[in-house]
């Protein structure tokens, strides 16, 4: 009984460190890449160049995230979080000395965009299969809600931040910022038990040996015996490619086509970020989602009319005022509805999937939603300097619309959810709480 208080305890512990390690990396993180994403524009002025940083965080991490994942799932998840938040310190240290000895260059900030998705993504999925090791199960939706809540915050005052600094400091102040947010993330990282309350089966050393593609191969074998993992793979590979429309869009709209100045810019982007800690403590407070798929799909109905709507100020003569207005109320809308989408399914994945094949799956979820996003980048990024922005944006919302009601349609949220069955009463109930 004694033992188990002090457990619950230290998951306590868990819970709050966790959430102060991604607040502080986070916030590093976010500062910087507002810099780099404004740097950029300001620099070159093209879609195409913004998106080729986009790509650059995006690609390695998509190559390598099945590796990531059999390394995550056969050694110590706290040695590789660790290792990975002490390279990115290194990395940006890198590009410091870089700076200060020959300029910052385009070719620089790829690079180390590139490494930095690496170590994101390898802390990243250690952490995410370690949740149910650190945190007793009955916390888990509080654990993800206050860990998005984490990077939320981060997000909020970060863009704030960054804006109002940006043109006021130089670039390596901004790096300097990083370095020291991420040092401290290592001294919170260590002082936890990623063992707390892991099952033994994980604890045993040396059962299996079998190589590493072997391991991803049975990670892959594992999806395929969950036909709901299997099923938002395929809308996650398409609702991230349509989404580039978005991703590239936005900043290139705002800045470049509409001249917003970098501190509103930074407001709205805040803004998004209001809208997800909001529905994170709403989420965090709440009993847990009964129908996470039903929840998800009509979050993604709304960010469809979202992305619509980020167009508009190109098709009408708002003022300057109005438009800062607008999409300040647009990006809370859209953070709310990201919550609403991730946080149930995040949930029911962490309670399906087998704790010796989370680090795989959670991997290889990643690689297959992400691996048409590099293209959708490039895509987006020649489109926007070829055609109208407005037409782009409102063309593949209409194209992600069609996706979710094709593949989220009322038979496969039965499949799903078989306690549903017909009864409309009770979706509107669980919308409704929603």
């Amino acid at each position: 009984m004694m033992e188990h208080h002090l457990k619950v305890k230290k998951a306590t512990y868990h819970l709050y460190t966790f959430m102060i390690s991604k607040l502080i990396s986070s916030f590093g993180a976010q500062v910087y890449t507002f810099a780099i994403s404004f740097y950029i524009l300001q620099l070159t002025g093209s879609a195409t160049s913004f998106a080729t940083n986009l790509i650059c965080s995006i690609l390695p991490r998509t190559l390598l995230a099945p590796f990531a994942g059999a390394i995550t799932d056969r050694y110590s998840k706290k040695a590789i979080v660790i290792s990975a938040q002490i390279a990115t310190t290194i990395t940006i240290g890198g590009l410091l000395v870089y700076t200060f000895t020959s300029g910052l260059s385009l070719l620089a900030i790829y690079v180390t965009t590139s490494i930095l998705s690496i170590t994101s993504m390898f802390s990243g999925i250690a952490f995410t299969s370690s949740i149910t090791s650190l945190i007793d199960k009955e916390r888990i939706q509080k654990a993800m809600s206050l860990n998005q809540m984490a990077i939320s915050f981060a997000a909020i005052g970060s863009p704030a931040i960054g804006g109002i600094l940006y043109g006021a400091v130089t670039m390596p102040v901004f790096l300097v910022i990083y370095m020291i947010a991420s040092s401290i993330a290592v001294l919170l990282e260590s002082t936890m038990n990623f063992k707390l309350f892991a099952k033994e089966k994980e604890v045993v050393e040396g059962a299996e040996k079998e190589s590493l593609l072997k391991s991803i191969k049975l990670g892959i074998d594992y999806l395929k015996l969950h036909p709901v993992i299997l099923l938002l793979l395929w809308m996650a590979l398409l609702i991230n490619f349509f989404f580039g429309a978005f991703e590239v869009g936005y900043s290139y709209i705002l800045i470049e086509k509409l001249q917003m100045k970098s501190q509103h810019f930074g407001f709205t982007q805040g803004a998004f970020s209001v809208g997800m800690v909001l529905m994170s403590i709403y989420f965090s407070i709440r009993k847990e989602v009964k129908f996470p798929f039903l929840v998800s799909k009509r979050g993604i109905i709304g960010l469809c009319f979202v992305m619509a709507a980020v167009a508009i100020p190109l098709l009408t003569s708002l003022s300057y005022n109005l438009i800062v207005g607008y999409y300040l109320v647009l990006m809370l809308t859209f953070g709310s509805l990201i919550m609403v989408i991730n946080t149930p399914i995040q949930v029911m994945l962490q309670k399906t999937i087998d704790e010796e094949y989370k680090g795989r799956v959670f991997s290889i979820i990643e690689t297959m939603s992400m691996a048409l996003t590099p293209l959708g980048m490039v895509l987006y990024g020649v489109l926007y300097d070829l055609f109208p922005g407005q037409w782009i944006l409102m063309m593949s919302a209409g194209l992600l619309l069609c996706v979710v009601l094709f593949f989220a349609r009322p038979s496969e949220i039965r499949k799903i959810h078989p306690e549903l069955g017909g009864g409309k009463e009770t979706i509107r109930e669980e919308v409704g709480a929603v």
